[in-house]
This record gives structure tokens, C-alpha cells and sequence, in this order.
């Protein structure tokens, strides 16, 4: 009796290994694309379009955050912010007092370095004081808008993955209506299938959030870094220039009585 019942277990195993490959052949595979990319009503096999719908605007938000971060990584290095030809043609102007060859050099040039330049000399005919307070204001000014720039990447970042939450949550309600539909025992497909949005809308939240908010510290910290190097920059440039009237002796006071 112990020997048959032993045999039998070997042999109901090489039957269901002989028929697992039938039975893969009629289950239908779900394809990275499917996954990813297009939610299916298991039972109907359509496009559920809300979690559909999300994968496909977090899809878009991680493309536009990845150009982002290549627009602005180029617009805030090191040359574009402050050009080593022009910074040193404005110092050797500005050692030797020619404001108007200083405004000159600047006058057409779009980085940082040149708008703190012409804000600066500007102001040199009332004197150093009014040109550290021009100097002061105009890198407020430019670091603030430059910060503003690139805000929107910290934008995308704080708001995706809050957009991939909202497709977990609709995710975990497509499971739940499929155990409560079925009575308590749900189809295991029907299940994993609320259970994947859920899990797919979160990756894709996660893949906008985790570039956008790097790239945006980077980005920042190299703005932050920068602009402050200009400041100093200009500030030695004040320090450095010759006032027109520098040389001149004072006037003798006029005689008493004169």
C-alpha cells in the first residue's frame, strides 16, 4: 500500500510537468509594456483609463524634468554665469578708472557677472558706497531670479510623487471592489491586477521625484556657489578702482577774510 501510494507521487509530478507547458501557452503573458505603460481591466481586457491616464502624465513629467535639468545645468555652469574673458577685461578696466570701457565690455553680455557689472558702475559716479549697495541688490536680485528659474523642478518633484499616491490609493480601491465583487474570494488575476496600478503609479511617481529633486539641489548649490563667487568678484573690482578725481589734491582753503 506504502509502495504504491509512494509511486504514484512521482508520476503525478512528471504529469504536471509535462503539462505546464499547455497550460502557458493558454494563460495569455502580460508584456513589459502592458505593465508599465497601459492599465487593463482583467475581466474585459480595457484600457482602464484613469490609472492609465496617470501613468501617462507622471511618463510625461519625468521627460520634461530630465529636459529641465539639462536646460538649466546648462544655463548655470560656470561660463555661463561668469565668463573668464570678461572677467578679466573688467578688472583690468576697473584698476585703471575706466568706468565707460567697464560698462562697455559688459554692455551686451546676458551672465550674472555682466549685470552685476553694469549695476555697479552705474552707480560709480556717487561713489563706492552707492556701488556696494548697487552690488548688493543686484545679486539679491539675480540669485533670486535664477532660484525662481529653476523652482519648477522642485515643483514636479514634491507634486509626483503626490500624483503616483493618488494612483496607489485608486490602485488599492480596484482591489478591494474586486474582493467585495466576488463575494469574499476573489480571481487572484482580478486582484494582482488593482494591486499592479497601485505599484506602478508609485514607481513612476518615484522616478520623476527622485531625479527632479536631485538635479534641483545640484542645480542650486552650483547657482548658489556661483553667484556668490561673482558678488566677490565685483566687490574686489569696488576695491580695486581708481576714481576719476582719485589723484587730485584737495583745494587750500580760501583765506579768512578773503
Amino acid at each position: 500500500m506504502t509502495n504504491s501510494h509512494t509511486h504514484r507521487i512521482p508520476a503525478a509530478l512528471a504529469a504536471l510537468v509535462c503539462a505546464a507547458p499547455a497550460m502557458a501557452q493558454d494563460s495569455p503573458g502580460v508584456s513589459m509594456l502592458r505593465a508599465f505603460f497601459i492599465q487593463r481591466n482583467p475581466r474585459t481586457g480595457d484600457v482602464e483609463w484613469l490609472g492609465s491616464l496617470v501613468v501617462w502624465l507622471l511618463l510625461a513629467m519625468s521627460v520634461a524634468s530630465v529636459a529641465l535639468i539639462g536646460v538649466y545645468a546648462r544655463q548655470t555652469r560656470r561660463r555661463a554665469l561668469i565668463p573668464p574673458e570678461l572677467a578679466r577685461e573688467a578688472r583690468a578696466l576697473a584698476r585703471g578708472g575706466n568706468r565707460d570701457a567697464v560698462l562697455r565690455v559688459a554692455r551686451d553680455d546676458r551672465s550674472f557677472l555682466a549685470e552685476l557689472i553694469r549695476a555697479v558702475f552705474a552707480e560709480a559716479p556717487f561713489g563706492r558706497d552707492a556701488m556696494l549697495r548697487a552690488l548688493e541688490r543686484a545679486g539679491e536680485e539675480g540669485a533670486a531670479q535664477r532660484h525662481r528659474r529653476i523652482e519648477i523642478l522642485n515643483i514636479l518633484g514634491s507634486v509626483a510623487p503626490m500624483i503616483g499616491l493618488f494612483g496607489t490609493v485608486y490602485g488599492m480601491i480596484l482591489a478591494f471592489s474586486e474582493i467585495v465583487a466576488s463575494g469574499g474570494s476573489p480571481d487572484p488575476v482580478g486582484l494582482a491586477a488593482g494591486i499592479g496600478t497601485a505599484l506602478t503609479t508609485t514607481f513612476w511617481g518615484l522616478v520623476v521625484a527622485i531625479p527632479a529633486l536631485a538635479g534641483f539641489a545640484l542645480i542650486r548649490n552650483g547657482v548658489d556657489a556661483l553667484t556668490s563667487e561673482a558678488i566677490l568678484l565685483v566687490d574686489d573690482m569696488i576695491n580695486h578702482y581708481k576714481q576719476p578725481d582719485a589723484g587730485r589734491a584737495p583745494c587750500d582753503p580760501a583765506p579768512a577774510g578773503a
